[in-house]
């Protein structure tokens, strides 16, 4: 059954937009090699793919945004536009990270409205000069997508504010995410523009585009894509309560690699994909990465770091200037705290303010002498939570100069407007301290820039001592992702206000040298990881991802934002009824293994008794004497015997073989290595102590086996106890006769030797050793003990049990990674090429041939 949250996104996902505007004009496709110049039908259904990558054109890398890293402003004479790269931009700055001979080109918006009739021609001048490629938004779109869903919605949720009433933060509003889905799309149509699938690597940016992956996937099922999330990704109790949580999910594991600034982030998108959509990551050799539909979704974690070339310039320029010897004058002998922040109403500015306060009460010795400097760029948002924050900044500004201040001195300065960076430089240069605390921030460079204007440079008016060693002091919010990088940082919880107040007394009082030890232990690590190490790093990983792109088969399956690609191995494909009902009427002796659960039987059916349409299929097929019929499940042999019991000539291995029998005449064999069932008696109480300890969970009681199940617990919870039982039982089995092995939500106890590959080789074998050696295998299941019986089938022939003629059926249930080379979709499409079999034995069943 659909959710309710895809109502009217199959019309947005094919691009039926009722609010969209006008058609405009399309831009050439850009190649890098002379040739014909080709256009990419925005309607066209299928999605474009190739068999193998270019060799000709040069790789590129288009940068997707919400904005460009372009300034524009209008000409004197109010005829066109002035445009210049944003220098300050981290889309710009990323550049120097990138190989040297890769293209760059960029696709986003503009900060500026640029009237219809100029748009064409503006795209083609920032084309031509700049690479860049502007999506223009429709007004009504634009509002809504970006003050109302990303601004009122995502950026509230993603910083842990929860809508409790109408007037405290946003409430879900589906016209909104409309508006979001719709100007994705928009943004997709000028990348499709301009890509080249086989060559561009596409690399997304931030909250504003996270619908964007499922556009472009859905047309380029094998492009290179990935996705950083600049902001902070919320816990999974606070992301569940987004009713489109489960699209959005889905539509960011579109990409190749999905980036993050901290452990922290990526843990919560990681069990957000577990609790919702069911997937477990894996760690292997130091990467991570989500099993999708075939494909690796690599998670990166690597927080983003400033441009030292432009920090060291802007040090450099300032040298003369006259703000550095100003502010020296007029903070001269004041010990001077400083805090940078966007007025925001998650930068904690109001929170800072008051520790400020508590410090002066709380140690008089500063009276007069700590002054707190708070500059605040200008609200890029708006809102009652905004204005509110804002009123209170002042008002606390204002107690406090009143309560604290003396004839030329006041404690706060507060600089209410726009500030340049090499005007915040030479605030930087003056602060004994920087001060960022946030409640909720996704990086803040702040720190950062603050440590290398204190180190200035060599000879400059920016170094903090004249020839002595430099030195700086931090207090930050612990809840800011550049708080972990910052070892030296005195960490603080912002809503502590007496503790944050101490924080700031000690910075300032502590002793010179361990300002310097500080000082140089952070300045090592920002001068490395700058953001040309960020963006070097995350390219280098997509690459890596993304390399085997080209050798595997692709296609796009799912409607709305459930759409996916599946990757396969080349040799891998559906199972044709025609050709298996073909070779199966040439061949005389055939051995047919069936799994049970998942296979004949649906995984989500309460009731597991075969239906009477699949005893007939089967009893049809014992009938026929050319045809060896088992069924090999992990299920106990009192209930595969109780529920097949009309079927005589059936077999059946229980409990993945340990029991088995040819026939209904014929007893049960036991086919384990020994009887000695004393493990039971170690086992056992360690899983009940799992069990009581873990709610949710159960113990499976089988003849040969112990099984404990935690599919009904915490999926977190259920995952790590499920690791320590197994590193446990492990241990206390360590010489004892049996195998400890973890599958889907279990973890087994059986005796060696047992496996369903084991069945089949068995099986294989005997019918050889019968004169009887089979010239048909269909051998079919749907889960990771019947990948035993796929991969025994290869090893069958080598050892003669089956011939290099046999007609080898290996199939899987599900499109999934498999050692079988054939699968179909589900239980419905296994029962359908049964029954096909089985009419063509009802047609003829010849006697048993010698």
């Amino acid at each position: 059954m659909m959710s309710k949250s895809y109502t009217n996104l199959l019309d947005l996902a094919s691009g039926n937009f009722p609010i969209m505007g006008r058609e405009k004009k399309r831009l050439p496709r850009v190649m890098t090699v002379a040739g014909v110049i080709s256009e990419l039908d925005d309607d066209q259904a299928n999605s474009v793919t190739s068999e193998g990558p270019s060799s000709v054109v040069q790789d590129r890398i288009i940068i997707v945004a919400n904005q460009l890293p372009i300034k524009a402003k209008r000409r004197p004479d109010n005829k066109g536009w002035s445009f210049s790269w944003d220098e300050d931009s981290l889309l710009w700055q990323l550049k120097d990270g990138l190989p040297e001979d890769m293209e760059v080109l960029y696709v986003g918006s503009l900060r500026v409205d640029v009237d219809s009739s100029e748009q064409d021609d503006v795209s083609q001048l920032l084309l031509e000069r700049f690479k860049c490629v502007p999506a223009f938004l429709p007004h009504e779109i634009l509002s809504k997508f970006y003050h109302g869903f990303c601004k009122q919605q995502l950026w509230p949720l993603f910083h842990y504010m929860l809508p409790f009433s109408a007037t405290h933060g946003g409430r879900f509003d589906r016209s909104l995410w409309e508006a979001y889905v719709a100007a994705n799309k928009i943004f997709s149509q000028r990348v499709i523009e301009v890509i080249n699938p086989d060559d561009d690597f596409v690399w997304i940016h931030d909250y504003h585009l996270m619908v964007l992956p499922s556009f472009l996937r859905r047309r380029f099922t094998r492009l290179r894509m990935g996705f950083f999330l600049h902001s902070p990704f919320p816990s999974s109790e606070i992301y569940r309560t987004l009713p489109v949580r489960e699209e959005i999910l889905k539509a960011l594991l579109n990409s190749d690699l999905i980036g993050f600034h901290t452990f922290d982030y990526a843990r919560h998108f990681l069990s957000c994909c577990s609790r919702m959509l069911g997937l477990a990551y894996q760690s292997k050799r130091g990467y991570i990465g989500l099993e999708y539909f075939g494909r690796t979704v690599g998670i990166k974690i690597m927080p983003v770091g400033i441009h030292m070339g432009q920090m060291e310039s802007v040090l450099r320029l300032a040298d003369k200037d006259w703000r550095v010897q100003e502010l020296k004058r007029q903070f001269e002998g004041k010990v001077v705290l400083l805090g940078v922040d966007d007025m925001d109403i998650f930068k904690g500015v109001n929170l800072k303010l008051l520790a400020m306060e508590q410090m002066l009460r709380q140690h008089p010795k500063w009276q007069g002498r700590a002054v707190f400097i708070q500059i605040a760029n200008p609200a890029r948002g708006r809102g009652k939570d905004l204005e509110e924050i804002q009123d209170e900044i002042r008002e606390c500004c204002k107690r406090i100069n009143e309560s604290f201040g003396q004839p030329n001195y006041e404690p706060i300065v507060f600089i209410d407007r726009p500030v340049s960076l090499a005007e915040r430089a030479a605030y930087y240069t003056i602060a004994e301290c920087v001060v960022v605390t946030a409640v909720r921030d996704g990086m803040n460079l702040t720190p950062y820039e603050y440590v290398v204007c204190r180190q200035g440079t060599s000879g400059s008016d920016y170094s903090t001592e004249t020839n002595g060693p430099q030195k700086s002091m931090l207090v930050i919010s612990e809840f800011m992702g550049c708080s972990p990088s910052l070892s030296g940082a005195i960490r603080v919880n912002p809503w502590n206000i007496e503790a944050t107040a101490e924080a700031l007394n000690e910075a300032i009082s502590m002793a010179e040298a361990e300002k310097q030890l500080r000082h140089e232990k952070h300045y090592k690590y920002v001068s490395t990881h700058d953001v040309a190490y960020w963006s070097r790093s995350f390219f280098q990983d997509m690459e890596r991802t993304c390399k085997d792109h080209f050798r595997r088969r692709c296609w796009g399956i799912g409607l709305g934002f459930g759409f996916r690609v599946v990757a396969l191995d080349p040799n891998f494909r559906k199972l044709s009824i025609d050709a298996i009902v073909a070779a199966y009427s040439r061949s005389k002796r055939r051995a047919i293994l069936l799994d049970y659960d998942g296979t004949v039987m649906p995984q989500t059916s309460i009731d597991k008794t075969p239906s009477r349409q699949v005893i007939s299929i089967i009893d049809s097929l014992c009938d026929d004497v050319r045809n060896t019929v088992f069924v090999v499940s992990g299920r106990g042999r009192e209930s595969l015997g109780n529920w097949f019991s009309s079927c005589d000539k059936l077999g059946i291995a229980a409990e993945h073989g340990y029991f088995m029998r040819w026939s209904a005449d014929k007893d049960w064999e036991n086919c384990g290595q020994g009887s000695d069932f004393g493990w039971i008696q170690i086992a056992e109480p360690v899983m009940k102590l799992y069990t009581e300890a873990t709610d949710g969970s159960s113990i499976e009681t089988k003849e040969s086996a112990l099984v404990w199940h935690h599919q009904d617990a915490d999926p977190d919870f259920g995952c790590s106890q499920a690791k320590e039982l197994l590193d446990h039982l492990e241990s206390v089995l360590a010489n004892e006769p049996v195998a400890v092995k973890s599958g889907q939500f279990i973890v087994e106890v059986k005796p060696q030797g047992v496996s369903k590959g084991l069945v089949a080789e068995k099986i294989f074998t005997s019918m050889a050793d019968a004169g009887r050696r089979a010239d048909f295998v269909l051998c079919i299941g749907d889960d990771r003990s019947d990948e035993d019986m796929f991969e025994i089938i290869g090893n069958a022939v080598s050892s003669g049990a089956l011939s290099s003629n046999t007609s080898v059926f290996a199939c899987t249930v599900g499109q999934k990674p498999s050692k079988a080379k054939y699968y179909l979709d589900d239980t419905t499409e296994v029962i359908n090429m049964l029954e096909a079999l089985a009419e063509v034995s009802d047609i003829s069943s010849p006697p048993e041939s010698p």
